[in-house]
């Protein structure tokens, strides 16, 4: 299959298939993550140069890991390709370019290495910079991403995993605004941020990949434990994400408006907690898929809502 067959004009279709293997549509949302904690944190927006250089590492950082997701993962995708074809990716925010390009054969492994490598070289020095807290919390993340690819027949505890790799944007974020932010805040955050991934990204997106993942004999949450009880999973991680998100405006040291307050508890449950239910009345794949697009949107609407809150204060 050639790259032009599928994505057209050969020159557009190669930066799509490096877009796609770093699944940049999610990355640029989840960037909203790390301009979040700055925010949540300070109150306001941090100086030009900050913002600025922060926004290059974010985006760096986002498309070097999403990147070593699948060069990690190169050999089991393309097994799952081989033996179990593509799923359907319509509505599929990570496939919204293409789905796994490397283990198509629409890029070489050395191809999405030395892409890895690139952005990953980017993003450390970038961390760096606004302090080097930051880099040890990127290097940390890409292990611990590396980690959970490698877990993936081993035990569904790499979920765990998963959920300190999406701490690591908005955990580094409040280290490059403040030097020695309070280590409550820090706590509360991150497990905050934990249980939104567990909840509204890992689980349902395993959820989605169920049928491939049990032919592969893979070990995920779903695999392990069925629907029903993934979707209790699924239920209580993001009632109590959305429960820890009203606890943020009392542990942050920067002043919100209460507006604050009905803002985040709506976002919670407008993105997570009616689309989980809905997963947990029907559980259907759609269901997982939908609770996990509307999910990858909830950082970016905490972050207008905290926005607006820190106007109105």
């Amino acid at each position: 299959m050639s790259t032009t067959s599928v994505l057209g004009d050969p020159g557009i279709s190669r930066l799509k298939l490096f877009m796609a293997l770093s699944r940049t549509p999610h990355g640029v949302l989840d960037m909203a993550t790390p301009a979040l904690g700055a925010l949540l944190y300070l109150g306001t927006v941090p100086p030009l140069p900050v913002v600025l250089l922060g926004i290059l590492t974010a985006f760096a950082g986002y498309t070097a890991v999403y990147a070593l997701n699948d060069v990690v993962d190169y050999r089991v995708d393309r097994e799952k390709v081989q033996n179990c074809g593509l799923p359907e990716a319509s509505g599929d925010l990570d496939a919204v370019c293409a789905r796994h390009p490397m283990a198509q054969g629409l890029l070489s492994l050395r191809e999405g290495i030395l892409w890895t490598v690139s952005w990953g070289a980017v993003a450390l020095l970038g961390a760096y910079l606004l302090n080097p807290k930051c880099a040890i919390i990127f290097i940390g993340g890409c292990v611990a991403e590396a980690v959970y690819c490698l877990m993936l027949r081993v035990s569904y505890l790499r979920t765990l995993v998963s959920g300190v790799v999406k701490t690591a944007g908005g955990m580094a974020a409040v280290y490059a605004v403040a030097p020695d932010p309070s280590p409550f805040f820090l706590v509360v955050f991150f497990l905050w941020l934990f249980l939104w991934e567990v909840g509204g990204q890992n689980v349902p997106n395993d959820w989605a990949d169920m049928k491939e993942d049990k032919e592969l004999q893979t070990d995920t949450i779903p695999v392990r434990f069925g629907v029903e009880i993934s979707a209790s999973i699924v239920v209580v991680t993001l009632s109590v994400a959305v429960l820890l998100s009203v606890v943020l405006y009392w542990v942050t040291p920067a002043q919100l408006s209460p507006l604050y307050l009905p803002g985040v508890v709506g976002a919670g449950i407008l993105l997570l907690l009616r689309p989980a239910s809905r997963l947990k009345a029907d559980a259907r794949v759609q269901s997982a898929s939908a609770l996990f697009n509307q999910a990858s949107t909830y950082p970016l609407a905490f972050f207008v809502v905290v926005l607006i809150s820190a106007i109105l204060a």
